[in-house]
């Protein structure tokens, strides 16, 4: 029984030790940047380095809002965001359980192949034609090519998920009377929860972070905040202060809502390894 126990608490103990070991390089560099967001240049640029800011100081992150306008970047990456994820979800749910129902598996592999594609493959054209419609420099083609990255992200997790549903729910609806999309709607989609959850935080974060879409097709005044910290970077002296508050401001956001939803996030990935009947 001692033995058990002890075999036990050190595999504990080595679980804990790797999960450590794989996120501190990633808490880390974190702590790094936040570090030089709360430091003057000075502090940012002396040798040997401080990593304590004594005293922080906010100014560069009012440097950042006051000469970069990052207060409307934030709102077009808002609105870029919860658009390309309300619609991914729209179109990405009932396809996802119209290919597990339908156990369409080169769709499947479709899908795979689309969300691996590198985002370069689509600019060209997409760029050519919204440039044909005169919509280059506004939110729209932002949203519309941001469903490039978020349906795909969509389908492939919900096709997961609604194989995993027990059959037996939909077909019992369906001998009551009830249409496809009746068990669809009030059947399929309950069940399936957690994994719209799960599929609605990872496209919205891989939308909130896309940047090669909004530095081709974005304005001056629509610029996303990925491309506001590229150029901060790019057309601007380098100051780390500011660079690092920018990035902060990126990511923040992403960090919250991970914070926010970590029991959905672990409970719809726990829901989406088990297989119904």
């Amino acid at each position: 029984m001692n033995r058990h126990r002890l075999r036990r608490t050190l595999g504990r103990a080595g679980l804990y030790a790797s999960v450590i070991l794989l996120v501190s390089p990633a808490l880390l560099f974190f702590l790094w940047m936040l570090s030089l967001s709360l430091k003057n240049e000075l502090d940012n640029t002396a040798y040997p380095p401080v990593f304590i800011p004594h005293p922080p100081t906010l100014a560069n992150f009012i440097d950042v809002f006051e000469k970069n306008d990052f207060f409307a970047y934030t709102i077009n990456s808002v609105i870029v965001s919860f658009s390309a994820t309300a619609l991914a979800l729209v179109l990405g749910v009932p396809a996802g359980y119209g290919i597990a129902k339908a156990k369409a598996t080169k769709a499947a592999a479709l899908i795979l192949i689309a969300r691996v594609t590198p985002g370069l493959s689509y600019l060209i054209p997409l760029f050519l034609m919204f440039q044909w419609l005169g919509m280059i420099g506004t939110l729209t083609p932002l949203v519309i090519t941001h469903l490039v990255i978020t349906v795909p992200v969509v389908v492939w997790v919900m096709i997961g998920f609604f194989e995993g549903l027990p059959g037996e729910l939909e077909e019992a609806a369906l001998v009551d009377g009830a249409t496809i999309w009746q068990a669809f709607i009030h059947v399929a989609m309950p069940l399936a929860r957690p994994g719209i959850m799960v599929a609605m935080i990872l496209s919205f974060i891989f939308s909130w972070n896309n940047f090669i879409f909004g530095v081709v097709l974005a304005g001056r005044t629509t610029r996303t905040l990925p491309v506001a910290v590229y150029n901060v970077l790019t057309f601007e002296q380098i100051s780390w202060g500011p660079l690092a508050a920018a990035a902060l401001v990126v990511t923040a956001p992403v960090l919250l809502l991970t914070l926010l939803m970590q029991k959905e996030i672990v409970a719809g990935l726990t829901a989406g390894g088990v297989k119904g009947g």
